[in-house]
C-alpha cells in the first residue's frame, strides 16, 4: 500500500516545481506624527502688564512675576510656549501662557513686563506682533 501512496507525492521526472514570485509590496515612507501639533500663527495687537498683577495668582495656578517671560491668552491651552515677534523691531521672545487674557478689545495677547522688553515694546505699551506656536496634541493612553 505504500508503494501506492509514494508515487503521488513525487514530480513527474524531468519537472521543476516554481513557486509564485513573492508579492512585491510597495514601501510607502511613513513620517513620524508631528508631537507638536498644527502650527498656529496670529497677527495682533499686544500689550504688557506688570505691576498692578505682580504676586496675584494667574489662570494655571501659577503666581504672577512680571520679570518673568510668560504671557496671557485667551485661547491657547495654558502651559504652551509661544514665540512672539515684535513686528517693527523684528526682536522675539519666547513665552509661556499662564493665564486668560486680554480683556481689552483688540488685543491679541498680553505680556509679562520682562518678555515686553524684551521685544521692545514696554515704552509704547502695545505693539503689533505676530504669535507662533504649535498646539500639543494629547497623548494617545495606550489600553
Amino acid at each position: 500500500m505504500l508503494k501506492l501512496l509514494l508515487p503521488g507525492c513525487a514530480l513527474p521526472i524531468g519537472r521543476r516545481e516554481t513557486l509564485p514570485a513573492p508579492a512585491v509590496v510597495p514601501q510607502v515612507k511613513q513620517e513620524a506624527p508631528n508631537a507638536e501639533g498644527p502650527k498656529v500663527e496670529q497677527v495682533g495687537n499686544a500689550s504688557w502688564y506688570g505691576p498692578g498683577f505682580d504676586g496675584k495668582e494667574t489662570a494655571s495656578g501659577e503666581t504672577f512675576d512680571q520679570n518673568e517671560l510668560t504671557a496671557a491668552h485667551r485661547t491657547l491651552p495654558l502651559g504652551t510656549e509661544a514665540v512672539v515677534t515684535n513686528l517693527e523691531t523684528g526682536k522675539s521672545v519666547k513665552v509661556t501662557i499662564n493665564d486668560r487674557g486680554p480683556y481689552v478689545k483688540g488685543r491679541k495677547i498680553d505680556l509679562s513686563r520682562a518678555a515686553a522688553r524684551q521685544i521692545g515694546m514696554s515704552k509704547n505699551g502695545v505693539a503689533k506682533v505676530k504669535i507662533e506656536t504649535r498646539r500639543r496634541r494629547k497623548p494617545r493612553t495606550e489600553k
